[in-house]
């Protein structure tokens, strides 16, 4: 199994021409300044919202950096470049905060043709929704309290729970898998339950369904245990994307605001602390639980490496994939595919307008995370360096 080095910026950068290696330098170089990122976000949600021309501004840097385009056709050319280097791409269609049975009904049209579209394309073995895709926050959040439905909204949770039948059934018969991303704790309960009970029907023989474990969660590893513990019981196999998670402040600032202590770890440390063990203890039952690894941490990385040398696991056994956002961490995704490891790129698609909020929230997530964006600007310095000389 080869010794994989996240330096090796020539294979990182491959698919990069000089000009869309400056866009990238200059996008990390801004996203480093907080109170830029502060200003630009405001800015941009008003230019926005009263319809200004700015859509092609956005559409040529920020946009075409972190997404695919603003359709799956339009995606086609970046998987099929990914592809050519070892790179899988999971379309990840990233609209939010939808209230309607039209649009939840139109979001699982979506995501099954793009079930449909990727079993056709070898580079696509994988698809992925939000749980809210499918269903309004506020009934997630009404079941994850226990609190009783009234019959309207009992008839809501049933078509809730159809939609995901409809999805995971397609997958099974596609063989692709599907991702289900985690949310917010207030609401994650109800989903991990309907999650769960995906699982025991569609993963029978290997997995088709995975859940999300969000890692700066303290209890996730108890739950994993207890998962873990069920599937063995009634006979079924776990399949589990592990990721950091993305909703720190908010999920601080509720707990904070109601008075109950908050279910995000202490510090950066016990995050990455908690993360490695639930990873080991997923590469300690790989028989019973597949692997996504969602992460952009390199040390997480190289332990994986570590622990599946140790454990004689091949580089490119379907249990384990590696993962990372479209935009970010081509160091760890290039030479990864490039030692024969299976590295999925998620790769975010929609209408300019529609996708914002999901690029503001990387934009504030990359500012929070300082070293990780002084890691990127690193390493393009590097390369400009290289391709000088």
């Amino acid at each position: 199994m080869p010794t994989t080095s996240f330096n090796d910026t020539k294979r990182a950068f491959a698919l990069k021409t000089d000009s869309e290696l400056e866009r990238a330098y200059f996008l990390f170089k801004m996203i480093s300044k907080e109170p830029l990122v502060k200003i630009g976000t405001a800015v941009t949600k008003f230019a926005l919202n009263v319809s200004l021309p700015v859509e092609g501004l956005i559409r040529s840097t920020v946009f075409d950096h972190f997404c695919g385009g603003v359709n799956e056709q339009d995606c086609l050319p970046t998987v099929d470049k990914l592809y050519a280097v070892g790179v899988s791409s999971v379309l990840d269609f990233s609209v939010e905060g939808k209230e309607d049975e039209a649009q939840f009904d139109a979001c699982l049209d979506k995501v099954m043709s793009l079930t449909a579209f990727a079993s056709a394309k070898d580079a696509m073995p994988i698809s992925v929704f939000k749980p809210t895709g499918f269903g309004r926050f506020a009934i997630w959040e009404k079941k994850t309290s226990g609190e009783l439905l009234t019959p309207a909204e009992t008839e809501e949770w049933n078509r809730i729970v159809d939609r995901f039948d409809t999805i995971c059934q397609r997958a099974k018969e596609m063989d692709i898998e599907v991702l289900i991303d985690g949310e917010e704790s207030w609401m994650q309960d109800a989903a991990d339950d309907l999650v769960s009970a995906m699982m025991a029907k569609y993963n029978k023989e290997k997995p088709v369904v995975y859940n999300t474990l969000q890692c700066y969660r303290w209890d996730r590893l108890e739950y994993l245990k207890q998962q873990h513990l069920d599937a063995k019981a009634k006979g079924y196999t776990l399949g589990f994307k592990i990721v950091r998670g993305a909703y720190m402040e908010k999920e601080n600032k509720r707990a904070q605001e109601m008075g109950y202590p908050t279910p995000i770890c202490a510090s950066k440390q016990a995050t990455d602390d908690n993360f490695n063990q639930v990873m080991r203890y997923i590469f300690d039952h790989l028989d019973d639980i597949s692997l996504f690894l969602g992460t952009h941490n390199e040390e997480s990385t190289a332990m994986a490496l570590d622990i599946m040398k140790e454990k004689g696991i091949a580089a490119n056994d379907n249990r384990v994939w590696f993962g990372q956002l479209y935009g970010m961490s081509d160091h760890i995704s290039f030479n990864l595919a490039a030692d024969g490891y299976n590295v999925a790129k998620y790769v975010p698609f929609g209408p300019v307008k529609d996708v914002m909020p999901y690029l503001i929230r990387r934009a504030e997530e990359n500012t929070s995370v300082a070293g990780q964006t002084n890691r990127e600007l690193e390493l393009i310095k590097s390369e400009r360096q290289r391709r000088k000389l």
